[in-house]
């Protein structure tokens, strides 16, 4: 009888520490990555989607392949939403050869919340993502905050 409870036990106790395992090699798998030109990298859509505000304040979308190059855009549909949620600014875009470009600049202040809706061509349904646009310089990556690939923070949130 003490011999089953044992290896019971021992059995539980081997299964746990495998899923713990699991879950840590699932989260590193899923570390933050900047896209190639330093900006955020949305994976939740195939091609990938790179955001970044460039020195003009302006946001440049591109499509990024899984090895982490850069595909023209297709029929994409970008919409962007940021800034004061009682008057939000939206952006637009067009085409600038391997980019989208937005119409406009992104509002004054240095982290802003931003929505991003991607639709894979129009009418169809849109992947959301939202995040805080921080422009701050991260201390430890060579990127803004918005597309930092450093785990500083992560503690905090455990």
């Amino acid at each position: 009888m003490k011999s089953k409870l044992l290896s019971t036990l021992l059995t539980l106790a081997l299964a746990f520490t495998a899923t713990a395992a699991d879950k840590d090699k699932h989260d590193h798998e899923h570390a933050a990555k900047a896209g190639p030109t330093g900006g955020k990298l949305i994976t939740e859509v195939e091609p990938h989607v790179e955001f970044f505000v460039n020195k003009d304040k302006k946001v440049e979308i591109r499509f990024i392949n899984d090895d982490m190059k850069v595909v023209a855009p297709g029929e994409q549909v970008i919409t962007v939403i940021l800034g004061d949620r009682s008057a939000p600014t939206k952006l637009a875009f067009t085409k600038d050869g391997d980019k989208l470009i937005s119409d406009k600049v992104i509002p004054e202040g240095d982290d802003l919340p931003t929505v991003v809706q991607i639709k894979a061509k129009a009418g169809e349904k849109a992947v959301t993502e939202k995040f805080n646009l921080n422009l701050a310089q991260c201390p430890t990556c060579k990127n803004k905050e918005y597309a930092c690939t450093c785990a500083h923070g992560e503690e905090e949130k455990k």
